[in-house]
């Protein structure tokens, strides 16, 4: 019950577009992904837009809610390693960086298992499956409470900012998503890295919020995945992560109708600052909330941003931006380059997880 309304009832009601997350909001938005319905959900890196990562129509709601490519994969969260092996296959890299990184903000590209029961839509006709365990208190909750894997991406229109607090969800997905659970500002707040195991040798096809060294030291060597790589993963759209008004990068200073986005001590007049004493971490944790609030701020016309050293997460902040400035009539092609789906028995029960 919450305030004494049945807390399906209540979470479904017209004033319940965000709930303060609690067990019982938690149980009732579990409710809602069983039945079919999107869910928004904090984990440690965004928000994002949940589905039954088992239901061929929850998943299409996802793409339609976000009007987001369908050749772009979405990342399936599991409760663990043990549930991540029902639906793909680990090898002993694999295994060893769930072992050391999990739950956390690392997510896996795998071959899927042919029996794994997921929506072919979520792999996006690939033959592998990226598949990640959250470290959010809240996410884990609800993992635990719908008993089946959850896909989600962030929960924005595709190429927008990614949410990292629930009042930035967008109105605009208000009449697609059943609730937003609300669990507080993300704690990353950037997205998960995103390592390709399919092969003989790890990509990495999105630096996020794992640094790179910490991936390679318990992986091996790591390449990096082209500029022109097939889409394999969420987050690899050459335009991305993008506000409505123009970004320029590498900015020491804001040009006439330009809000400047500082880093560091030498940007005291910035609008606003990723981090007054030039730390990464902090300049990732508000990365999205300040690019939102720039580009909501009246009195400018455009964003300029300071340089930020690419280094541990700097290299995954950089690479944001380096989307999000791309100019807004690039077009991103379909994967001509993915290897045959995998057979995949559709299910026709709920997923055990």
């Amino acid at each position: 019950m919450i305030d004494g309304v049945p807390a399906a009832a209540a979470i479904n009601g017209a004033d319940a577009w965000i709930r303060k997350a609690s067990p019982a909001t938690i149980a009732a938005a579990a409710g809602l992904l069983r039945a079919g319905r999107l869910v928004v959900f904090p984990t440690e890196t965004v928000y994002g837009l949940g589905a039954d990562a088992t239901s061929e129509e929850a998943v299409a709601q996802i793409f339609a809610a976000k009007r987001r490519p369908q050749f772009n994969p979405l990342i399936v969260h599991v409760t663990g390693l043990d549930a991540a092996e029902r639906i793909a296959v680990f090898d002993p890299r694999a295994r060893r960086l769930a072992e050391r990184l999990w739950p956390g903000p690392l997510t896996l590209v795998l071959p899927r298992r042919s029996d794994c029961g997921l929506s072919l839509l979520v792999s996006a006709g690939l033959d592998t499956v990226a598949v990640r365990a959250p470290d959010n208190a809240t996410a884990r909750s609800l993992l635990d409470a719908c008993e089946r894997p959850i896909a989600a991406p962030s929960a924005n229109i595709s190429g927008g900012i990614s949410p990292t607090m629930a009042a930035d969800v967008e109105p605009e997905l208000r009449n697609a998503v059943g609730c937003v659970l609300d669990g507080g500002a993300c704690r990353i707040g950037i997205e998960s890295t995103i390592l390709d195991l399919s092969g003989a040798t790890p990509v990495l096809l999105r630096p996020g919020g794992i640094a790179r060294e910490e991936v390679q030291a318990l992986a091996g060597p790591i390449a990096l995945a082209g500029s022109d790589a097939p889409v394999r993963a969420p987050g690899m759209l050459r335009r991305h992560y993008a506000p409505h008004r123009p970004l320029r990068l590498d900015a020491s200073d804001a040009r006439p109708g330009e809000a400047l986005l500082g880093f560091g001590p030498g940007f005291r007049d910035a609008a606003l600052n990723l981090s007054p004493s030039g730390d990464v971490v902090e300049a990732a944790s508000n990365l999205f909330a300040m690019l939102r609030a720039l580009d909501r701020a009246p009195g400018f016309a455009a964003i300029a941003v300071a340089p930020v050293p690419a280094q541990g997460l700097g290299i995954a902040i950089a690479d944001r931006l380096r989307r999000a400035a791309a100019p807004a009539d690039v077009l991103d092609e379909g994967n001509d380059d993915r290897g045959p789906a995998a057979p995949c028995i559709l299910p026709d029960q709920a997923f055990d997880a």
